[in-house]
């Protein structure tokens, strides 16, 4: 029950956090700070470092989650969350960081077997599922 209590709480984080930096990017036309939001997130949610996290190479990105044991339920979440990000980051003007979080959650997504949307700029794609996931959980 804790544990379920657990993963709710963090899924809830995640969505909001999903929210609240689409908000920023529509409604503040700031697109760094709405990276900046989800970079927050993944921090909160991984209880690491999310900077350090974000710092490693996307071939290794989802060995480090995997050794670090971040639940595997939440790694969906943290994969689709840095996909939207790259699409902030590149509106921001860091093509080169975009680009790199962008393969980072690929790579992630490979490793752990499961589908993200071919274009990181469709909210709606970036964000389905993930209410009927954490409901499951």
């Amino acid at each position: 029950m804790f544990e379920q209590d657990y993963l709710m709480r963090q899924f809830l984080m995640f969505f909001k956090g999903l929210v609240r930096s689409w908000e920023q990017m529509e409604e503040d036309e700031d697109p760094l700070g709405a990276a900046d939001t989800i970079e927050d997130v993944i921090s909160a949610a991984t209880d690491m470092d999310g900077a350090a996290l974000l710092s490693l190479a996307p071939e290794s990105i989802a060995t480090i989650m995997q050794v670090t044991g971040i639940d595997p339920r939440l790694v969906e979440y943290l994969s689709r969350s840095m996909l939207l990000e790259s699409v902030y980051l590149d509106k921001g003007g860091k093509t080169e960081l975009a680009r790199v979080r962008e393969a980072q959650a690929r790579a992630i997504a490979s490793a752990y077997e499961f589908d993200l949307p071919d274009d990181p700029s469709d909210f709606d794609a970036i964000t389905e599922g993930l209410e009927e996931a954490s409901q499951e959980s």
